[in-house]
Protein backbone atom coordinates (compact mmCIF):
# COMPACT_ATOMS: atom_id res chain seq x y z
CA UNK A 1 0.00 0.00 0.00
CA UNK A 2 1.44 3.36 -1.07
CA UNK A 3 1.14 6.17 0.73
CA UNK A 4 -0.55 8.17 -1.55
CA UNK A 5 -3.35 5.15 -1.18
CA UNK A 6 -3.44 6.00 2.95
CA UNK A 7 -3.87 9.56 2.22
CA UNK A 8 -6.71 9.08 0.03
CA UNK A 9 -8.38 6.48 2.71
CA UNK A 10 -8.09 8.74 5.04
CA UNK A 11 -9.49 11.81 3.41
CA UNK A 12 -11.97 9.91 2.22
CA UNK A 13 -12.90 8.69 5.87
CA UNK A 14 -12.12 12.09 6.95
CA UNK A 15 -14.92 13.70 4.34
CA UNK A 16 -17.08 11.05 4.80
CA UNK A 17 -17.20 12.09 8.96
CA UNK A 18 -17.96 15.44 7.72
CA UNK A 19 -20.54 15.00 5.41
CA UNK A 20 -22.61 12.83 8.00
CA UNK A 21 -21.64 14.85 11.44
CA UNK A 22 -22.68 18.42 9.52
CA UNK A 23 -25.97 18.55 9.69
CA UNK A 24 -26.35 17.78 13.42
CA UNK A 25 -23.87 20.29 13.92
CA UNK A 26 -26.09 23.32 12.04
CA UNK A 27 -28.94 22.30 14.03
CA UNK A 28 -26.93 22.33 17.09
CA UNK A 29 -25.85 25.80 16.38
CA UNK A 30 -29.29 26.98 15.20
CA UNK A 31 -30.98 25.41 18.47
CA UNK A 32 -28.26 27.22 20.57
CA UNK A 33 -28.60 30.31 18.89
CA UNK A 34 -32.11 30.72 19.77
CA UNK A 35 -31.84 29.56 23.12
CA UNK A 36 -29.40 32.37 23.72
CA UNK A 37 -31.93 34.27 21.88
CA UNK A 38 -34.89 33.31 24.11
CA UNK A 39 -32.64 33.46 27.28
CA UNK A 40 -31.80 37.05 26.31
CA UNK A 41 -35.29 38.33 25.89
CA UNK A 42 -36.84 36.63 28.68
CA UNK A 43 -33.49 37.30 31.05
CA UNK A 44 -34.34 33.45 31.86
CA UNK A 45 -30.40 32.10 32.73
CA UNK A 46 -31.26 28.97 33.98
CA UNK A 47 -29.13 25.86 32.71
CA UNK A 48 -31.69 23.57 32.35
CA UNK A 49 -33.63 25.71 30.13
CA UNK A 50 -30.93 25.98 27.76
CA UNK A 51 -29.55 22.21 27.74
CA UNK A 52 -32.70 20.54 26.93
CA UNK A 53 -34.15 22.58 24.11
CA UNK A 54 -30.61 21.87 22.57
CA UNK A 55 -30.57 18.44 23.44
CA UNK A 56 -34.36 18.05 22.14
CA UNK A 57 -32.95 19.14 18.96
CA UNK A 58 -30.34 16.99 18.44
CA UNK A 59 -32.48 14.16 19.34
CA UNK A 60 -35.06 15.43 16.76
CA UNK A 61 -32.59 16.05 14.05
CA UNK A 62 -31.12 12.32 14.66
CA UNK A 63 -33.88 10.77 14.53
CA UNK A 64 -34.93 12.19 11.42
CA UNK A 65 -31.51 12.26 9.57
CA UNK A 66 -30.70 8.30 10.90
CA UNK A 67 -31.60 6.97 7.28
CA UNK A 68 -29.84 9.25 5.23
CA UNK A 69 -26.52 8.75 7.45
CA UNK A 70 -26.86 5.20 7.52
CA UNK A 71 -27.34 5.33 4.07
CA UNK A 72 -24.02 7.04 3.81
CA UNK A 73 -21.93 4.97 6.02
CA UNK A 74 -23.18 1.78 4.47
CA UNK A 75 -22.27 3.58 1.04
CA UNK A 76 -18.56 4.32 2.31
CA UNK A 77 -18.29 0.75 3.64
CA UNK A 78 -19.12 -0.98 0.84
CA UNK A 79 -16.93 1.37 -1.27
CA UNK A 80 -13.69 0.42 0.87
CA UNK A 81 -14.33 -3.06 1.40
CA UNK A 82 -14.96 -3.47 -2.24
CA UNK A 83 -11.00 -1.82 -3.22
CA UNK A 84 -10.01 -4.14 -0.31
CA UNK A 85 -7.82 -6.26 -2.56
CA UNK A 86 -6.31 -3.42 -4.28
CA UNK A 87 -5.39 -1.96 -0.44
CA UNK A 88 -3.62 -5.53 0.01
CA UNK A 89 -0.66 -5.23 -2.40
Amino acid sequence: MTPELVVQIVRQALLATFWISAPLLIIGLAAGILVSLVQIVTSIQDTGFSTIPRLGAFLAGLLLLMPWMLEKIVSYTTLLLRDLGRYAH
